[in-house]
């Protein structure tokens, strides 16, 4: 159980952290069904500690996602604003351009 995470929240992909978690889910099932000793205490303490470092993870990389969600929505309503008959003739075109794929996806 030495696998300590050596790289930085930031420079893991959701799907690592899901793996770590997963490993976490599966060491606390063998830790449960497995022969019971006197280091079991010392082993629930470690995967304590490296559960609370997943989640920390986890809610590093929500709060980044929501960072760059967040400042991508602002750059498009300054876009926007900017340029609102550009904007409204883009979003005409691209609705035009949706519902003749599902007319003619629909008469088929």
């Amino acid at each position: 159980m030495s696998n300590a995470p050596s790289s930085s929240p930031r420079n893991e992909t959701p799907e690592q952290v899901l793996e770590h978690i997963t490993q976490l889910m599966d060491e606390a099932e063998a830790l449960l069904v497995g022969p019971t000793t006197e280091h079991v205490g010392e082993q629930l303490t470690e995967m304590q500690t490296k559960l609370e470092r997943m989640q920390q993870k986890i809610a590093s990389l929500y709060g980044d996602a929501r960072q760059k969600v967040t400042a991508g929505a602002r750059v498009t309503d300054q876009a926007i604003r900017a340029h609102p008959y550009e904007a409204l003739a883009i979003a005409l075109g691209a609705g035009v351009l949706v519902g003749a794929l599902l007319g003619r996806s629909l008469r088929k």
